[in-house]
């Protein structure tokens, strides 16, 4: 229920009620940016591990590190506002939405990025 809370407070405004996203977010919009994904399986947020959909939402899309060098982006930072916790909420109410096959698929992304990391020093 705290998901949801959070959610409907922080994330619905751009990303749907209904996790359904901005109409035609694959279209830049005349600013250059594009509008904000769908967090259903329709989108793409299931295709990420979980350490960089928590570094989004704590540290918004940074150039070079979440996003592509030069890319701006209307999504915010709220590593000032919400607690780590708040963020896994969030990303738990999303993933309540998603079918199994998207669950696997992304746990199996955040394990291969888990390894990479863990091979690489990090």
């Amino acid at each position: 229920m705290q998901g949801k809370i959070l959610y409907e407070q922080y994330c619905a405004s751009c990303h749907g009620v209904n996790l359904e996203g901005q109409p035609r977010w694959r279209d830049r919009m005349s600013n250059g940016r594009l509008p904000a994904p769908p967090h259903d399986v329709t989108g793409h947020t299931w295709h990420h591990p979980d350490a960089e959909l928590r570094s989004l939402i704590r540290d918004g899309l940074v150039p070079g590190i979440t996003a592509p060098p030069g890319y701006e982006s209307d999504m915010p930072a709220y590593g000032e506002i919400l607690t780590d916790e708040q963020i896994d909420l969030i990303l738990a109410y999303i993933k309540g939405f998603w079918p199994e096959q998207a669950l696997d698929a992304q746990r199996e992304i955040t394990i291969s990025s888990q390894e990479r990391r863990h091979s690489a020093g990090h």
